[in-house]
């Protein structure tokens, strides 16, 4: 195969080099099949990344090569890709990628990009949140089924709070429900809003759904993982390849389809086929924009009435106000 490969996305030219270097060697994908995944769901990727600061998940030499996360815009990023400017916890910031068009998806994928994992944000307006992301992520003991199970919980809080998610796959073994907000709340607010749909989804299903950031004391349940919405927490994007030998994806659903899915059903080969039948099924995401203060007014209830504050924030974080001790249950007896 030639050194170089050119390809027309949405009439721009993107040259892709050493197009036939093998990515996934269990199935025998390429470079080349990765771009052209992309530009066959470009429309619903495009979508869901569109003006969001983006961290490159790459692997240059494929799924049994090296790996790191880019966040900050590649050097040689050409300059109709604009790029947004976000603050990390510490104080400093990076100006990260944002796609606004299908070729800068494809050009990403040039450098094995394989996941995207975009800002709940947009670039004109960085501090405040236009999604709400809820990851029920199964813990050993657990599968898929029973994030399905958590999922359909979820629905009912949601639609109880006046809330409406768009299901995916994560690509892995669980699910990933992001509801479409105002870009009123800052980072804190959105935070405590994720904490008060787990809590309620908890208290529901205390045996089966758990809050515990510490998996010590998680034991066999869905971890209801409310840091995705910290600061510089990240979700992979709807349609992005997984970096696991049988190229999975995540996948969009219908919630009619969630209990039905299998994530292995999603992939590099699969995906374009469904594209195809159905479309972007989360193509009318950006049409709703929800309201957070019925969580927001569940937050302050359970604090109120329950004594419930805070959770711990993820370890790069700084100490945060109100925040509990951040030490390993295990450790804080001795």
């Amino acid at each position: 195969m030639a050194e170089t490969v050119e390809l027309d996305v949405g009439g721009r030219t993107v040259r892709l080099s050493n197009p036939g270097k093998v990515y996934f060697p269990e199935r025998g994908f390429t470079k080349l099949d990765l771009a052209r995944y992309y530009l066959a769901v470009g429309d619903g990727v495009l979508r869901a990344l569109r003006d969001r600061p983006t961290t490159l998940e790459r692997y240059p030499d494929g799924v049994e090569g090296e790996s790191f996360f880019q966040k900050r815009a590649p050097k040689n990023l050409p300059d109709w890709i604009p790029t947004g400017r976000i603050s990390f916890p510490s104080g400093r910031y990076a100006d990260e990628l944002c796609p606004t068009e299908t070729a800068a998806v494809v050009w990403a994928a040039n450098l094995g990009c394989l996941t995207f994992h975009p800002w709940p944000v947009r670039r004109p307006d960085t501090e405040h949140p236009d999604e709400l992301r809820i990851d029920l992520d199964p813990q050993p003991g657990t599968e898929y089924g029973d994030a399905v199970r958590a999922a359909g919980e979820l629905r009912q809080v949601l639609d109880e709070l006046g809330l409406r998610g768009w299901p995916k796959t994560s690509g892995g073994r669980g699910l990933h429900v992001f509801v479409p907000i105002a870009p009123e709340w800052t980072f804190t607010q959105v935070r405590r809003s994720a904490i008060a749909v787990a809590r309620e989804l908890e208290r529901r299903a205390p045996e089966r759904i758990t809050t515990a950031w510490w998996k010590e004391e998680r034991g066999e349940k869905i971890f209801v993982d409310y840091n995705q919405t910290a600061r510089d927490r990240t979700i992979a994007s709807a349609y992005s390849v997984r970096p696991r030998p049988h190229a999975p994806v995540s996948a969009p659903l219908r919630w009619d389809e969630v209990p039905d899915a299998r994530p292995r059903d999603f992939d590099l080969a699969t995906m374009p086929v469904r594209y195809r039948e159905v479309g972007d099924v989360h193509a009318d995401m950006d049409e709703h924009a929800y309201r957070l203060e019925s969580a927001l007014e569940l937050a302050d209830r359970d604090e109120r009435d329950h004594g419930l504050g805070d959770l711990p924030y993820p370890p790069e974080h700084p100490k945060m106000k109100g925040e509990p001790k951040r030490v390993q249950p295990s450790r804080a007896k001795h």
